[in-house]
């Protein structure tokens, strides 16, 4: 077994842990990350060709001053990396009015002094002629939304973490990690063992296995996208389809303007509620969701009720509360990690992993990350 010593390990090279690796890098760190599968692979939750974002944030108010950190960031980590990786084509979250999400988005939009406009029924259909919506829904714009380029965003991170000097390892998982006497730690793979100063997990639906004080808290879902043939794909083109949110009484939907595909990405019903072990190679989306996605396409978005030209199943890891963890090892310092991102958080990787970084070389992150925090589901 080889032995080679670096500043920070970095366990996932998914969507937070490439952009760990390139925050490192910048920073100076000798840097090794280890990836269990490819880069880009799909057994994640990062694939799929894109990822919304959204500062209207109905999750939370709290989390809009992270998410405009990480819009600024993608533009920054695109133009150093010759790509484009945040398209922005404004964000609309539509909903029932009065039952929270609008509600929810508007009092974001207020706290943090984001742009915004109301919209009714009519002014959606005259606006936005793809949905029909219906006569309980209003929407909330904000023009400063758009989705990710996601599969390219992490080989962005990783390339540019690799031209300031860090290891990328790919099929080469952690097996098992442990802390040292002068405060570092031991990795272990099934080809060798490295020893760090610090150690940052970002492994995803894995994470339970490397923190063990996250089993209780966090589960793994399958989650269902598809991109589905239009009748009227002019409807559907960026610049005259923005992203959206979707809550109607089949479920939470989101969907994205044609983008390198010729089909309309839907996903959703959000979560689903079904389970998965993470360590099934099968991901393939149910039966059940797949005639969710069509239902919810023939009703509400009937254009683009074509074929389906591709269908694909991703994992998503759930907090009980559905908001991120980001945090130390309980009891042990030296390593960070970040999980649990619960189906909204490709869009806060280049933020987060800026975070990461700073936790790593013992500066003091811009952002209170006490909403965030693994003790705040202690009985």
């Amino acid at each position: 077994m080889s032995s080679s010593h670096y500043d920070v390990i970095v366990a996932g090279v998914g969507a937070m842990g490439s952009a760990a690796c390139w925050h490192l890098a910048q920073r100076g760190q000798r840097v090794l990350g280890l990836e269990r599968f490819d880069l880009g692979h799909t057994m994640g939750s990062s694939h799929g060709l894109t990822r919304m974002m959204r500062l209207a944030y109905f999750e939370g108010s709290h989390y809009v001053p992270l998410v405009k950190r990480a819009h600024r960031l993608w533009g920054e980590t695109g133009a150093a990396a010759g790509l484009k990786l945040l398209h922005v084509t404004g964000a609309l979250d539509l909903a029932p009015e009065g039952l929270g999400p609008i509600e929810s988005s508007l009092q974001s939009c207020r706290d943090h002094g984001l742009e915004h406009e109301v919209l009714g029924r009519e002014a959606i259909a005259r606006r936005f002629p793809a949905f029909q919506l219906p006569r309980s829904h209003v929407g909330l714009w904000q023009p400063d939304g758009g989705f990710l380029a996601s599969e390219k965003a992490i080989y962005a991170h990783v390339g540019l973490a690799q031209a300031r000097g860090a290891d990328i390892h790919t099929g080469e998982p952690m097996l098992d990690w442990q802390p040292t006497a002068d405060g570092g730690v031991t990795v272990r793979t099934e080809r060798g063992s490295y020893s760090a100063g610090r150690l940052v997990i970002t492994s995803g639906a894995w994470i339970a296995d490397a923190v063990p004080a996250l089993a209780p808290r966090v589960r793994t879902i399958r989650q269902a996208i598809g991109w589905f043939t239009t009748r009227r794909p002019e409807l559907f083109r960026e610049g005259a389809m923005p992203v959206f949110t979707l809550s109607v009484e089949e479920g939470n939907f989101y969907g994205f303007p044609l983008y390198e595909h010729p089909g309309f990405k839907l996903g959703g019903p959000h979560f689903g509620r079904e389970p998965i072990d993470p360590r099934d190679p099968d991901r393939t989306p149910s039966a059940t969701q797949v005639r969710l996605l069509r239902e919810c396409l023939a009703r509400y978005l009937p254009d683009a009720n074509g074929e389906p030209l591709t269908v694909r199943g991703c994992i998503y890891t759930v907090s009980p509360d559905e908001g991120f963890i980001i945090d130390a090892v309980p009891g042990l310092p030296q390593a960070v990690f970040a999980s649990a991102c619960s189906g909204h958080g490709f869009k806060f990787a280049s933020a987060i992993g800026e975070i990461l970084a700073e936790l790593s070389t013992g500066a003091r992150p811009a952002f209170d990350l006490s909403a965030f925090s693994l003790s705040r589901f202690a009985a």
